[in-house]
């Protein structure tokens, strides 16, 4: 089943880009049948550009591609919503949303901040500094942080003790996530996969 392209528009379907994950609109755009083709045939979203009047992919220059995990079309054939995993920041202003931040959750816009930490290091920065300590040095902090986390566990301070030290380790853990190329979207997915796997046990 495809989008109906000769219905209005001069063959363009708009289609709205959401993150398989969280659910955040990600940004619109608009698909010829060719930009439709290549989209499911190189499984990364490919638009028809109205200004340049050619196919453009998203993240062809910047990188921030959008890999497809499914693309579904509306009741009238007429408007396509994508499903996609988004490699960076989507829009151009560096917001992983082109309908800005504010509606994505707070991890992942904490996960933004530190990924752009590690690109553009800022004076005085802790976290840029924790990453010109290398791989072993961010390592090391998230094992004391954990450390850390596991006495406060069994202690017997205020609660607001624990939870400061469970935010500590969370933090770090993005770190070291973004020093090895890896995000927060990557451990979910894996949590995901296994979850579906389990359901898939249990149903055969």
């Amino acid at each position: 089943m495809k989008p109906n392209f000769d219905k209005y528009m001069d063959g363009l379907v708009p289609a709205i880009v959401q993150d398989h994950l969280t659910g955040t609109v990600l940004m619109l755009g608009y698909m010829n049948e060719e930009a439709w083709v290549k989209t499911l045939e190189t499984e990364m979203v490919t638009f028809y550009s109205r200004s340049k009047s050619r196919l453009w992919t998203k993240g062809e220059t910047s990188g921030n591609i959008l890999k497809v995990k499914n693309v579904m079309l509306d009741c009238d054939k007429d408007c396509l919503l994508v499903l996609a995993e988004p490699e960076g920041p989507i829009c151009h202003t560096g917001t992983m949303s082109c309908f800005g931040d504010e509606g994505n959750s707070f991890l992942y816009e904490l996960e933004n901040i530190i990924a752009k930490r590690r690109l553009q290091p800022e004076t005085h920065s802790y976290t840029a500094d924790l990453f010109a300590r290398g791989l072993p040095g961010i390592a090391q902090k998230v094992g004391e942080e954990a450390v850390e986390l596991v006495i406060e566990s069994v202690s017997n301070n205020a609660d607001d003790t624990f939870l400061h030290e469970a935010a500590d380790l969370l933090f770090h853990f993005l770190i070291l996530l973004q020093s090895k190329g890896r995000n927060l979207k990557h451990v979910i997915s894996v949590l995901e996969n296994r979850h579906m796997a389990k359901e898939g046990a249990k149903n055969s």
